[in-house]
């Protein structure tokens, strides 16, 4: 019999460690865990592979355990099931993690906007689809069909150079900012870059505005990074003239162009590993990686800031805590798979697709 949720959620995170420890060690390894770098350092202190979403994409795919527990968001964990061997099981501890963004843009409303792009040109002929990983898998699936690809905040640019090998224009969904500060250092200037507004007929755009677009932004954004504004870095150099800024490329155009550094998640880590001990980082991204840079590289005098004042965190990542990781590791001693993530077999195969041709053009 599964056991329930509501056993565990009184638990202090001390018992759960323990236990935690013990279920991991019964399972060996039949189970691995994955852990994305915005997630909290109670469940982060787990994993067994850490890393951005290409990252972990790939360790999905290498796997060789019987049970992928993914503590990220759904769509992280969409992905590990569509990579995956058919014999293998993905989980999500609290199948609520999922993310502001990728709800941004579903299946309905994109193919909405390819049939009014088709009033206008031949979007199968001229428009590559570029999906961010934080996207559902049926977007993922939609890329595949429809001759386009995945893309991470890692390989962006190498998947708009493929795109571009491929097509002469791109539909950039769910996440404007990455789109548009991605095509920006390849040299597309701002004047061929436009907002479809999913809520607007043709997107609220105008046919001589589609026709002259080289990308075509999806009206969304991470409400994490959406918080950081040119303002709050410049407010900080007036008291610490010698910072560094470095951004996620999820961040606004106007922060990443005051930034010394824009990069991945990966990017961020290696680069403020890297740098000069005694060095000061003004952070651009989610607030659990920045304070556990803080943390890790203080004992090099590294000082390592928080960009924003205000608190802003991944706070649908953060519903995976150690008690949902304990019920479902406690579940499978007892034989029960509890919050499997499943895409239907139709929808996987597109996604595998368009996730493929990511996985071939990424360094």
């Amino acid at each position: 019999m599964t056991i329930a949720i509501q056993t565990y959620m009184l638990l202090d995170d001390q018992e759960c460690d323990a236990r935690i420890a013990a279920a991991r060690q019964k399972l060996g390894d039949k189970l691995v865990i994955l852990c994305h770098h915005y997630q909290r350092d109670e469940v982060f202190r787990h994993a067994d592979f850490t890393g951005d979403s290409l990252k972990l994409s790939r360790a999905a795919a290498e796997s060789k355990a019987e049970y992928i527990i993914f503590c990220g968001v759904h769509f992280m964990a969409e992905v590990a099931d569509i990579l995956s061997r058919p014999d293998q099981v993905s989980i999500l501890p609290d199948l609520s993690a999922g993310c502001s963004m990728a709800d941004m843009a579903d299946l309905r409303n994109v193919e909405k906007a390819w049939r009014e792009l088709a009033e206008v040109l031949d979007p199968d002929e001229t428009v590559s689809p570029v999906t961010y990983i934080n996207s559902a898998a049926d977007l993922k699936g939609f890329c595949g069909e429809h001759g386009g690809i995945v893309c991470t905040s890692t390989n962006a640019r190498h998947v708009l150079e493929w795109c571009y090998g491929q097509r002469e224009k791109v539909l950039f969904f769910p996440d404007q900012h990455l789109g548009r500060n991605t095509a920006y250092s390849m040299g597309i200037p701002l004047e061929e870059m436009v907002i479809w507004d999913y809520d607007k007929p043709m997107g609220g755009l105008t046919p001589e505005q589609i026709r002259n677009a080289k990308i075509i932004l999806w009206k969304g954004f991470c409400s994490v990074h959406q918080m950081f504004k040119p303002e709050q870095i410049d407010q900080f150099k007036e008291k610490y003239p010698e910072t560094q800024v470095i951004s996620h490329p999820e961040s606004p155009f106007e922060v990443c162009q005051k930034s010394d550094y824009v990069g991945s998640t990966e990017f961020i880590i290696n680069t403020i590993a890297s740098s000069e001990p005694g060095s000061r980082w003004l952070v651009g991204t989610e607030l659990n990686l920045v304070n556990r840079l803080h943390e890790q590289f203080q004992h090099e005098g590294k000082n390592v800031h928080f960009m924003s004042p205000t608190v802003c965190m991944c706070s649908t990542m953060f519903r995976i805590d150690p008690q949902h990781l304990l019920w479902v590791l406690e579940n499978l001693l007892e034989g029960n798979v509890v919050n499997q993530v499943s895409v239907p077999e139709d929808v996987a195969q597109q996604a595998k697709i368009a996730l493929a041709r990511m996985l071939d053009v990424s360094p």
